[in-house]
């Protein structure tokens, strides 16, 4: 099972169209949950608040044998054969896998201390809806290259 955790709800129609098209493609590859956490109600000027909030939130839709990659500008970078290998090894080992992608004001140190491992995406910064669909084809990408699908060229 791979799950995906993220503060935020996908409201713009062409992001919701791309996402719904990578769920769809999952329905016959492997089951992929999405976990759309509300942003925090605190106000901008209170990010600490807004920060510890989410985070919380967060690690409450974390079950304890959870393998958890976190989303961060400090990960490690992978190409898209590395994280297919780092997906089929831990499903493999009957592991449900956890994808979170933290608020706009990122994650406070205690989803960093519980993630098993930190991804950084890109270098640049992208919006969260971006985030969450190159997430999606990425997973998507992943089980194409363990099938030997050509959609990975």
């Amino acid at each position: 099972m791979i799950k995906v955790i993220a503060v935020g709800r996908v409201k713009e129609k062409a992001s919701r169209t791309l996402i719904d098209e990578y769920l769809k493609r999952f329905r016959s590859v492997h089951k992929l949950e999405v976990i759309e956490l509300s942003k925090s109600r605190y106000k901008d000027v209170e990010i600490d608040k807004i920060v510890k909030d989410e985070s919380n939130r967060i690690l409450n839709k974390i079950n304890p044998r959870d393998y958890v990659i976190l989303l961060d500008l400090k990960g490690k970078d992978l190409d898209s054969v590395s994280l297919s290998n780092k997906i089929s090894n831990h499903l493999d080992l009957g592991e449900t896998l956890v994808f979170v992608i933290g608020g706009s004001h990122g994650v406070d140190d205690s989803v960093r201390k519980r993630s098993n491992y930190m991804w950084k995406l890109s270098n640049l910064t992208f919006p969260h809806q971006l985030v969450r669909i190159l997430l999606l084809e990425q997973l998507y990408r992943g089980f194409m290259i363990q099938k030997g699908h050509p959609y990975h060229k």
